[in-house]
């Protein structure tokens, strides 16, 4: 209870002694608060955009790798914690100078001892000639001083000065008027706690990194081998190019881009997965991987050293799915040189072991001097095959099989050449060997209702036909179920010849139009398409995906796992009978 005082002087001091006691409480309650806000802002910060600054940390030093060893031609010296560590890296300095730098403090750490207590010498005749001078001048300036000079404060400079820029530079024009309570402000709290976190992260990723360019640099120095031996040391790349070119290894490409490459989303992929069936790609996925595979890593040289590296693209599928489309649209959109080294094209030119010895020195030579490149072997399915047909024997692809897997070792990390191989009859090769060669795989489907319909859209208008309302096509896009893109394109220049183009003003395309054409044609049948599948679950692709698919189902994606099925489970078997019994 306040006490009330007559004297109004002593009731002032009292209400006085009140107010600083409730604001002295206040105090203590706002440092407390601010005290927890400091440790769990920093928990939360470190929590919440700590995994984000190690990992954009990590990928900066890992740029500073690379970029050193571009140029320079090999890793540099990671920066002692004492100097800085990676806070030295990020200065404002190009990679050259922050090389300088380091080379320099390693010098100087070989210096003898002797230097320094040389210097040591010389500093402390320095320092006795530079008193006495002083002493002198203090008593001729003596001399001279009429009065007492006070001198400046240690105060004001040490303490006073800092806090008063301080306030000046951050307080002054600081707007507190909606802080009546003086809370502490949580913005400022985190920028300093976000510092704190950043510090902490840096060492941490630190001694990470330079345990991983130890170990860079240790696998630098064992991929220091003997060069591969030149072959051809006395000739010219021109001369070379145009040798592969005489013999029809080096060959131009038709002009066709991925765009012309037709194909529709799968609009029904969630309702097939609720029947318990895998849906095939679309002709629209194969597009998109024909980009992430095989033109994006490969277009730039930066992001071919950013992305995992890829040897061996396979694209396969039924024939007149668009397999040589691909491989065409991949080289002009790279603008990349085609070398076609199947069996069929070089048996007469490369024969017996030292000519595919001189073709493979020939492509990896010109290859990846004249980058991008893509090496191109069709039919690819018959170098992995365990029995050879005898019309397949003369062409003798066993050669290249064995040439293939030493050829594809001096592939390295930087050299933009992809091999790529083309097979509509997969499965006739050994998969191990097969996916040794070729670590990515497109596998092109028949193409289902949406890509016919676009076909058939955009197909006749191209080749001079009318749509017009008497065109059903969607009447069309159902008969030609079955029939891959190539028999629609067939079928419609057959079709849509000069005679026909000239009556169609009097009689306009009708579907019955195409059915002949499309009847000339073999479709894709179920066995066909069932052995895709097959090949396909044994490729390691294929097996993560079943392993993936059968996890799911143990885990219950929809609440039923395979011992539901079996009886093994507990609740709705039992109870359903029961109702039954009902």
């Amino acid at each position: 209870m306040p006490t009330f005082h007559k004297d109004p002087l002593k009731r002032l001091l009292a209400d006085v002694r009140a107010h600083e006691d409730e604001r002295r409480k206040r105090q203590e309650k706002h440092e407390i608060a601010y005290q927890q806000a400091l440790v769990a802002t920093r928990e939360k910060i470190k929590q919440t955009e700590g995994p984000d600054m190690k990992e954009r940390l990590q990928d900066q030093i890992r740029q500073w790798f690379i970029e050193c060893r571009n140029v320079s031609q090999k890793f540099p010296d990671f920066p002692d914690e004492d100097d800085g560590g990676s806070n030295k890296i990020f200065e404002k300095k190009t990679v050259e100078e922050i090389q300088e730098d380091l080379d320099a403090k390693l010098e100087s750490k070989g210096k003898g001892k002797g230097d320094k207590k040389g210097k040591k010498g010389k500093k402390g005749k320095k320092e006795k000639k530079g008193k006495k001078g002083k002493k002198g001048k203090k008593k001729k300036k003596g001399d001279d001083e009429e009065g007492w000079t006070l001198p400046e404060s240690q105060f004001v400079t040490e303490m006073m000065k800092p806090s008063t820029q301080t306030y000046q530079s951050f307080w002054e024009t600081r707007d507190e008027s909606n802080n009546f309570e003086q809370n502490h402000d949580n913005e400022i709290v985190k920028e300093e706690k976000r510092t704190e976190v950043q510090e902490e992260i840096r060492i941490e990723v630190d001694a990470l990194m330079r345990e991983e360019l130890k170990n860079l640099k240790a696998k630098a120095k064992k991929k220091k081998k003997k060069k591969e031996k030149d072959l051809t040391p006395d000739r010219t790349i021109e001369s070379l190019y145009e040798e592969l070119v005489m013999n029809r290894i080096i060959i131009r490409p038709p002009k066709v881009t991925l765009n012309d490459f037709l194909g529709d989303f799968n609009y029904l992929p969630s309702l097939i997965r609720q029947a318990k069936h895998e849906p095939m790609p679309t002709m629209y996925d194969v597009k998109q991987l024909t980009a992430l595979y095989g033109i994006l890593p490969f277009g730039s040289e930066k992001v071919h050293e950013i992305a995992p590296q890829v040897k061996g693209l396979l694209i396969c599928g039924p024939r007149g799915c668009g397999k040589h489309m691909l491989l065409h649209a991949i080289c002009n959109e790279l603008g990349a040189n085609l070398f076609d080294i199947s069996p069929q094209n070089i048996y007469e030119t490369y024969r017996e072991k030292e000519g595919i010895k001189m073709l493979m020195h020939l492509c990896s030579k010109v290859g990846k001097a004249l980058q991008p490149t893509i090496i191109f072997i069709n039919d690819c399915e018959k170098l992995f095959k365990k029995k050879l047909k005898p019309e397949e024997k003369q062409f003798e692809p066993k050669r290249l099989a064995k040439a293939l897997p030493k050829w594809l070792k001096t592939i390295k990390p930087g050299d933009r050449v992809l091999l790529v191989g083309i097979s509509h009859e997969p499965y006739q090769g050994v998969v191990k060997p097969m996916m040794k060669a070729f670590q990515r795989v497109i596998l092109l489907p028949r193409p289902e209702y949406g890509t016919r319909l676009l076909l058939w859209k955009t197909l006749i208008p191209k080749y001079g036909g009318i749509i017009t309302p008497a065109l059903d096509l969607t009447s069309l896009a159902k008969l030609s179920d079955s029939y891959a893109p190539g028999h629609i394109h067939d079928t419609i220049v057959e079709t849509l010849t000069e005679r026909r183009l000239v009556k169609m003003s009097k009689h306009p395309l009708q579907a019955s139009d195409f059915i002949p054409g499309l009847a000339h044609h073999n479709a894709i049948y179920k066995e066909e398409e069932d052995a895709y599948k097959s090949w396909w679950k044994k490729t390691p692709l294929g097996k993560k995906r079943e392993r993936f698919l059968e996890d799911q189902e143990e885990g219950g994606g929809d609440g039923k796992g395979k011992k539901d099925k079996k009886g093994g489970g507990k609740g709705k078997g039992k109870k359903g009978k029961g109702k039954k019994k009902k």
